[in-house]
């Protein structure tokens, strides 16, 4: 379902992305070209700030927000998710919040309040919160990442962990292009 927020925004979906019809995009949200957004997500841009002002959520290019995925945002703060990154099922993304490129968020994993770098990746579970992840960490499944980590405690992350986040990138791209070809069959 695509809906308008209280002040009238209506979100902004590229002809090329998919949107399972399921998904509930309210308000500021920006879809960019060849995006998967499987059922159950909810991506919600509509609560201001005090002075009224709503920055957008943008999903970019060939990125996919997997099933139950929910993405909101306090007082009208930025969410951005970077390209070619994936979010997994049930994950929780809540703004301010953002998500590099070639990222991977793990099932059921909670970011808030932060900023994760390219090639990140964070496994099920995990929490990051109130921080700022660099470049190419990996987050264990079930660790709280906050302000008072020591960063240097976490690897980066493998080549296997790198190969992973890929190949469910390329597998939901091919999911656009499948789903685009028969949605109007449902």
């Amino acid at each position: 379902m695509i809906r308008k927020n209280p002040r009238g925004d209506l979100p902004r979906i590229h002809p090329s992305a998919f949107v399972d019809p399921t998904a509930i995009l309210c308000g500021l949200v920006i879809v960019e070209e060849n995006v998967f957004i499987g059922p159950y997500a909810v991506i919600r841009a509509d609560e201001m700030a005090a002075d009224g002002h709503i920055e957008p959520t943008v999903i970019g290019a060939h990125s996919n927000i997997q099933d139950g995925v929910v993405i909101h945002s306090k007082s009208g703060s930025a969410v951005t998710i970077g390209q070619r990154t994936s979010i997994a099922h049930r994950a929780i993304v809540h703004g301010p919040c953002r998500v590099g490129n070639g990222v991977f968020i793990g099932f059921n994993s909670v970011l808030f309040n932060c900023t994760v770098d390219d090639g990140c990746v964070v496994r099920y579970n995990a929490v990051v919160d109130g921080c700022h992840l660099p470049p190419g960490f990996y987050v264990p499944s079930t660790r709280r990442i906050g302000p008072d980590t020591d960063l240097a405690s976490l690897p980066q992350v493998s080549p296997d962990a790198t190969g992973f986040s890929e190949d469910v990138a390329r597998t939901n791209n091919e999911l656009v292009q499948g789903y685009k070809s028969i949605q109007n069959e449902f």
